[in-house]
């Protein structure tokens, strides 16, 4: 397995892409590789190849990601020196939420093309019956109509 590359060229950010992705992230320390970076060049391309036309699915899709790495870090004390790791998950998992909103409330519903056809299996008086009363027996070929 090839090992993972971390690259950042802040004059990419003008055009959606791995850099873009970084930029909007906070994810541009990659001096460190996959100490300082939250995610490797392979995966970013990765995301981004998933939904070339979707760019808040690909940003949720790599919060998501960040967030389930930082998931099962824990808080640490040692004598005076004290690691709060837990606080990286929570700040993620919040931009998770606003993007998961975001993408929600940008997603159009559509209808079945089917079921706004003409051909419906409701019709205007299936339901009628004429041994109960109060509907008009020579409709009844037509759909027949309720008569008070």
């Amino acid at each position: 397995m090839a090992r993972p590359t971390y690259t950042y060229n802040p004059e990419n950010i003008g055009t959606r892409g791995k850099d873009r992705m970084r930029f909007e992230l906070g994810d541009t320390m990659v001096e460190g590789m996959e100490q300082t970076s939250a995610l490797s060049d392979e995966e970013y391309n990765a995301i981004l190849e998933a939904y070339p036309t979707k760019w808040k699915k690909a940003k949720l899709l790599c919060v998501e990601s960040i967030m389930h790495r930082f998931a099962y870090e824990v808080d640490e004390k040692v004598g005076p020196l004290s690691l709060s790791l837990r606080e990286r998950y929570e700040a993620w998992k919040e931009l998770y939420d606003e993007l998961e909103d975001e993408v929600a409330s940008a997603s159009v519903p559509s209808a079945n093309r089917k079921a706004i056809s003409g051909n419906h299996y409701f019709r205007e008086g299936m339901h009628d019956n004429p041994n109960a009363g109060g509907t008009n027996t020579s409709l009844l070929k037509g759909g027949g109509r309720r008569f008070v």
